[in-house]
């Protein structure tokens, strides 16, 4: 009896498990060195995670470029893998490092070249011959790395030949060669949109026929421009055939998975380098002279269209932000490991008298200066091993609030609260840096890396496991509150940052 009555007590749990599993939501996230997989959860708990490695050549200096075939291959074994574990899905959502190209043979599926990474630098010319044209294009865009690709690679011109980012290669391989899409996100990073007009509200969401022409690029060869979110296509190529209900940069995803649905509302995420993004709402932020970026260096972007509407945003960045902790560990010796950088830190002298500006690849909003190198000013001889480390810590800080300002400025909205996640968020040391620095509250993700999170979201609202943006904004949970401790010297700051630009002027004076 005992046992009889065990199992009709289990049986509704196991049906409301069976049930959770089913309207559960698998991401596939392409970053900048691993692909990953992992399944979302109606609550938001993200599970099943796998990952693999991907290689990063580098021929020569300013040349980077990773295997286009690899990443497809990667991207289905740790999809498979989640799926094993975790059970069937309501669908897919895929998310990715933004730029990247890849152009591959449409007969055959092989790619033609190797996958060039968004650092790639190899075009940097090109783009500065371009803007003689009157046509500003960066290095990291997608148009010039296409170009160069058909170019370079025997017989693509006459080949029928398809391009995408990441988010295109992996979509194309997950439904078997069926769909070639991308979303408006990613689009805009393509550098084939009519990006001034867009903006200006003069022209829509279409490619450019001047573009193509100009880089003699065949229509057919661009993929489908779909929504962010809802039902795109079918994953034929994973068990179960789920389908695919939401695609988004990597940037995009991570500030849905922050929880940023509404107009005014920021996060950033601190890894190698630094995002800090935040929702503009329907209408295109304002930008400066050259029609392309905001008046005070951040840059328009589309967060996600949905529902039949663009929602917009700004989005500023930091060049050198985990770089800097990394170089303090493998280039100084200071420190054994990243993680130890909290323990020293917080050991140092109760004064900001030392500051160091991260700019070991120059400094992006709002100066762009590639010119800018690091500086590290304010030393005494009572200055050890803990001020240095705390310091750096400081100055990434620092470059923080400079980004927030930016994106306040440009957008016309204060934030109250700065939303924060990666892999630096875990140093609660510098998360009070933070703080400090913004003078104004600081909400530390529960979810280090919150774009897997945001982009189920987002193929959770495609899908229909979620209703609304309020909803999905609810989901995300927090693992501190960081508030301001002490005073942030900012005129100090902003006098070593003026001290640092300028070192090389011949890279200073690129504008892109």
């Amino acid at each position: 009896m005992w046992d009889k009555a065990e199992a009709v007590v289990r049986a509704p749990l196991r049906a409301e498990h069976e049930r959770q599993r089913a309207i559960s939501i698998l991401v596939i996230d392409v970053g900048s060195s691993t692909v990953r997989a992992a399944v979302v959860r109606p609550d938001g708990t993200v599970e099943a995670r796998y990952q693999l490695p991907l290689a990063t050549e580098r021929p020569f200096a300013g040349l980077v470029e990773q295997d286009a075939a690899a990443i497809a291959s990667g991207a289905l074994e740790v999809a498979q893998a989640s799926l094993h574990e975790a059970g069937a899905v309501a669908g897919v959502g895929v998310t990715n490092q933004r730029g990247t190209t890849v152009v591959w043979d449409a007969t055959t599926g092989e790619p033609i070249g190797p996958a060039l990474s968004w650092q790639d630098l190899r075009t940097v010319f090109t783009c500065l011959e371009l803007q003689a044209e009157g046509l500003r294009l960066a290095p990291n865009e997608s148009a010039t790395k296409l170009a160069w690709l058909l170019d370079n690679s025997p017989g693509a011109r006459s080949a029928p030949v398809r391009f995408g980012t990441l988010d295109s290669w992996v979509v194309w391989n997950l439904t078997n060669g069926e769909a070639h899409v991308t979303d408006y996100g990613n689009a805009c990073i393509s550098g084939l949109l009519p990006t001034e007009a867009i903006l200006a509200g003069k022209a829509g969401f279409a490619w450019d026929p001047s573009r193509l022409q100009r880089f003699s690029v065949p229509e057919s060869a661009l993929p489908s421009i779909v929504p962010s979110s809802g039902r795109i296509a079918e994953a034929s190529a994973l068990p179960g055939h789920p389908p695919i209900c939401g695609i988004a940069g990597d940037q995009q995803a991570s500030l849905l998975g922050q929880g940023c649905v509404q107009p005014g509302q920021a996060k950033a995420t601190f890894g190698t380098g630094a995002f800090l993004d935040m929702v503009v709402g329907p209408r295109t932020p304002p930008v400066g002279e050259n029609g392309k970026s905001c008046v005070h260096g951040c840059l328009p972007m589309v967060t996600w269209q949905k529902s039949g509407s663009v929602t917009w945003g700004v989005e500023a960045l930091m060049l050198s932000a985990g770089t800097a902790v990394s170089w303090l560990v493998d280039d100084l010796g200071v420190l054994a490991n990243p993680a130890e950088s909290a323990e020293v830190a917080a050991r140092a002298a109760g004064n900001d008298e030392v500051s160091f500006v991260p700019a070991l690849l120059g400094l992006g909003t709002p100066h762009w200066d590639f010119g800018a190198r690091s500086l590290l000013i304010g030393m005494s001889a009572g200055t050890g091993r803990p001020e240095l480390v705390r310091a750096v810590l400081r100055g990434v800080a620092q470059r923080g609030a400079d980004l927030l300002e930016a994106a306040e400025a440009d957008s016309g909205f204060t934030v109250a609260r700065l939303r924060a996640d990666g892999g630096m968020t875990a140093n609660d040391v510098f998360a009070q840096e933070l703080a400090d620095a913004c003078q104004r509250p600081v909400e530390i993700s529960a979810e280090l890396e919150a774009t897997t999170l945001g982009a189920g979201l987002l193929a959770g609202l495609g899908a229909g496991v979620w209703s609304t943006d309020d909803e999905v904004a609810a989901i995300p949970r927090l693992r501190a509150v960081i508030e301001p401790a002490g005073p942030a010297n900012r005129e100090r700051w902003r006098e070593a940052v003026a001290r640092s630009q300028r070192w090389l002027p011949d890279l200073s004076a690129l504008s892109f």
